[in-house]
């Protein structure tokens, strides 16, 4: 294994756990180690039981680790859910060099100070969004670095969560034998990672469509401007399947996945299949089409329901394109009954990396992908072989014990 530098990502969700091996090399990122495995312990993205939900987390660290070779002991960790909010804040610092040059100092500490807001003791903050840099008075700046000026403003989006779950989360990683190098949230990496140049400059619906939840994030001007989860997603329909059919949970996810279709027009009536019926040792024939009456609705339901979210998180004047990704879009016909459901522009995004070139891994790559771009961008340190994070002196400061020295500047 080369000292490369090595990035990894944790996407824990309701029904798979992934965890993704990034080896940056020559300024570009390889994805080299996958592991995934069943979820357990975790109920519509929520953590429900800490003991089954560290047993997923290390056997996905596990497959990735005999992939490629190398001990993992630190993961950047993904996190979403209805309990992250966005507050917008302002920041003011002096320039601190002689010559008036803006150096990564002085960008590190206009983001410390726009971090000084009155929070809730039950909020925690996770991460900090610039959204624009002003330099004496000149705004509009995306990265001010090497400008000169006497004053350093950012205007910023401070991205904070339950402390309860933020918490649950740490412990159940910590829980793992893994340090937890940052807290990414999902949206944010996944944007970064499928957003064209112009479907950030537009307002764009990101919706990620998982087992468990659907998060839908709102995007106006290239900035995050709000983000809500639903409680539904996946498992919905097989449900609904298990249910129409009178089958097993387990078979009817089966079922969905080879001959789901998401239109009733685009299913194939002659495709056919024998499904065990609950309680008897009788195998009743059904065909593609009658699976597609079952999916069909519950599939509508959802994209109402995104609709209804939209239009509320935008005031009703959302016109914009849907960016779908996550486990669920690659249901057959699930893209055109989009279409027709939101009238107007659809797209499904997946990564576009060797091995993971799926829906399902966008969230888990765009971690990745947003970590290499924002330590790079921050002047930052790689991680280093293993996927350790390492200083000049000393072992890297754990996240809770980052949280407290940024504390102590303020107290």
């Amino acid at each position: 294994m080369s000292s490369n530098e090595i990035i990894v990502s944790l996407d824990i969700g309701t029904s798979r756990v992934r965890a993704i091996i990034g080896e940056i090399s020559n300024g570009s990122i390889n994805i080299i180690g996958v592991g995934t495995v069943d979820s357990e312990g975790i109920r519509r993205g929520s953590i429900v039981d800490i003991e089954q939900t560290v047993q997923s987390i290390r056997g996905a660290i596990e497959q990735a680790e005999r992939m490629v070779g190398i001990h993992i002991s630190e993961v950047y960790v993904g996190i979403s859910g209805n309990h992250i909010q966005l507050h917008g804040s302002h920041g003011v610092v002096a320039v601190s060099n002689e010559d008036r040059e803006i150096g990564i100092e002085d960008i590190d500490r206009v983001l410390q100070a726009a971090k000084v807001i009155a929070m809730p003791p039950e909020r925690e903050i996770i991460d900090i969004v610039p959204r624009q840099y002003v330099v004496d008075g000149l705004d509009g700046i995306q990265d001010p670095r090497g400008m000169i000026g006497v004053r350093l403003e950012v205007d910023a989006s401070i991205v904070t969560g339950s402390r309860t779950a933020v918490h649950n989360l740490i412990r159940c990683v910590e829980r793992a034998e893994l340090k937890v190098a940052g807290l990414i949230l999902m949206p944010l990496a996944a944007s970064q990672l499928v957003l064209t140049k112009d479907e950030r400059a537009m307002s764009t619906a990101l919706v990620d469509i998982g087992a468990g939840t659907t998060t839908i994030s709102l995007f106006d001007s290239g900035h995050l401007t709000g983000t809500a989860t639903l409680p539904i997603g996946g498992e919905h329909i097989t449900n609904d399947i298990s249910i129409g059919l009178r089958t097993q949970s387990d078979l009817a996810e089966k079922i969905k996945l080879k001959y789901g279709c998401a239109m009733i027009d685009l299913a194939d009536p002659e495709q056919a299949f024998k499904v065990s019926r609950l309680g008897t040792n009788i195998e009743k024939q059904f065909s593609q089409s009658d699976l597609a009456n079952i999916v069909e609705p519950r599939v509508q339901e959802i994209f109402q329901l995104v609709q209804a979210e939209v239009n509320r998180m935008s005031n009703g004047a959302f016109n914009g394109v849907y960016v779908l990704y996550g486990g669920t879009v690659n249901l057959p016909g699930l893209q055109e009954l989009a279409r027709r459901e939101l009238d107007t522009a659809v797209r499904i995004a997946s990564p576009d990396y060797i091995g993971v070139r799926d829906p399902a891994y966008t969230n888990g790559v765009g971690i990745i992908h947003y970590v290499y771009k924002h330590l790079r961008g921050r002047g930052g340190g790689g991680a280093g072989k293993h996927g350790t994070r390492r200083k000049a002196a000393g072992q890297a400061p754990g996240l809770f014990e980052r949280i407290k020295n940024f504390l102590k500047e303020f107290i």
